[in-house]
């Protein structure tokens, strides 16, 4: 079991630290973006939604096709891709580089890696649900995918889309000042309240 941890551990390293060799020209923008994400400043989530919702009107009024937005959306990646790495030390100035913001690159970067390998295991386990248990499998992707389906005929494409982004956006504030888990346990008494309901009644 210990030798499994440490070869996890290992491994987790090793992606880790190819990540921020990868990320290693994104550095600056990667901590200024952690602290917006973060809510370090009370006007960071105003702002956030702000530059979403510009984006997203700029869009409806221009209203591209789709092709045509997947393609500008790729040329701006891309771009920045590029640009990045040549402007962010010029602006942010790299002889400014701390120990303390290498220490947060490195945790982003882990971070990063874990979320992804989240990401991988939920899609392993639902590969797994398929060979173990295939009608299981089958009707909770019927069920899910109809109910997207409904969300998705009754709600319009871009607001949908914006509101997505959005709550994604604001997701690691939400998560950082507890909001998230101080509303799941709300839930979870809630629900927990209405089983004892339900169990007394029964009794």
């Amino acid at each position: 079991m210990a030798e499994g941890d440490n070869r996890s551990s290992n491994m987790l390293a090793a992606e880790t630290a190819s990540l921020e060799e990868q990320l290693q020209g994104w550095g600056e923008v990667m901590l200024v973006a952690d602290k917006i994400l973060r809510w370090e400043r009370a006007w960071f989530p105003p702002a956030v939604v702000g530059v979403v919702s510009l984006v997203f009107l700029l869009i409806y009024y221009l209203d591209p096709s789709v092709l045509s937005g997947v393609s500008c959306f790729v040329m701006f990646l891309c771009l920045a891709d590029y640009l990045v790495p040549i402007l962010a030390p010029r602006i942010f100035g790299s002889n400014k580089w701390t120990t303390e913001q290498q220490q947060r690159f490195h945790e982003i970067c882990s971070n990063l890696v874990k979320t992804r390998r989240r990401t991988v295991g939920w899609w392993r386990r639902l590969f797994t649900l398929k060979e173990e248990k295939p009608k299981m499998y089958f009707m909770t992707m019927i069920i899910s995918l109809a109910a997207v389906a409904w969300i998705g005929q009754q709600v319009h494409n871009l607001f949908l889309t914006y509101l997505i982004v959005t709550f994604l956006l604001l997701l690691p504030g939400l998560n950082q000042h507890g909001i998230i888990s101080k509303y799941v346990g709300m839930a979870k008494r809630e629900i927990n309240k209405l089983l004892k309901q339900k169990e007394k009644k029964n009794e």
